[in-house]
């Protein structure tokens, strides 16, 4: 059982680290210039910086931090889970999103971003598919779904992380849909966060997440496609 001391570190830590998130995507997307930029940088470090400074100097682990080596299980679970996923994201996409999409407006914010250029686009991807993905993996299940079990048994700690994990998507989602995309894509976001933790409860690896999550951004990055540049 943990202790009291246990309960307010985790509480602590995912204060510190749960409203960042979405405080880099707002400001990103809503403050013009160097000063959003800057606090959307810094965001994407803090989150990144805090959960390895947190295991060293608050839980007093090893640096590097020990994760798990992928096992071949780990890699059929995650291509298995990712396949649905991608089928599941293309499909949904084709039945209610291109319906529900405002396809220009959606190409105004990719232009005042740079994604209508091919090249950005493509290295956007690139980034966000394997790079990202990865780290979304160490943040928000090797790192948050942790700190959720301290405080709650493991079932709740699947939806509760998941629930963390939904909300600056949430605030990205809202800059370019309406509400019944953004309620769907949001709700997508939960299903998969749920499913990535579970994964971590069921093998305490990263990987079936992160090979899973990988499909689930190439689908994503090819609706992206679809609506900026057909």
């Amino acid at each position: 059982m943990f202790t009291g001391i246990s309960n307010k570190k985790a509480i602590l830590a995912l204060s510190l680290l749960v409203p960042v998130p979405s405080l880099g995507v707002a400001t990103g997307l809503y403050l013009p210039g160097i000063l959003g930029s800057s606090v959307a940088l810094f965001s994407k470090i803090w989150i990144l910086l805090l959960p390895l400074v947190w295991l060293i100097f608050v839980e007093l682990e090893d640096f590097p931090p020990k994760i798990q080596q992928a096992k071949g299980r780990d890699l059929l679970v995650g291509f298995g889970l990712g396949l649905l996923m991608l089928g599941i994201i293309l499909m949904t996409y084709q039945w209610l999103g291109s319906q529900w999409i405002d396809v220009e407006y959606v190409r105004e914010r990719a232009r005042e971003i740079g994604l209508n250029n091919f090249v950005i686009y493509l290295i956007g991807s690139g980034y966000w598919v394997f790079i990202n993905s990865l780290l979304e993996e160490f943040v928000w299940r090797w790192f948050v779904y942790r700190q959720c079990e301290i405080l709650v048994s493991s079932p709740f700690a699947v939806v509760l992380s998941a629930l963390f994990f939904t909300i600056h998507h949430i605030v990205g989602l809202a800059a370019y849909f309406d509400w019944r995309a953004t309620t769907l894509c949001s709700l997508g976001v939960f299903i998969a966060g749920v499913i990535w933790s579970w994964c971590y409860l069921t093998y305490r690896s990263i990987w079936p997440g992160y090979i899973s999550h990988i499909f689930a951004d190439i689908a994503i990055f090819i609706v992206g496609w679809q609506l900026i540049f057909t």
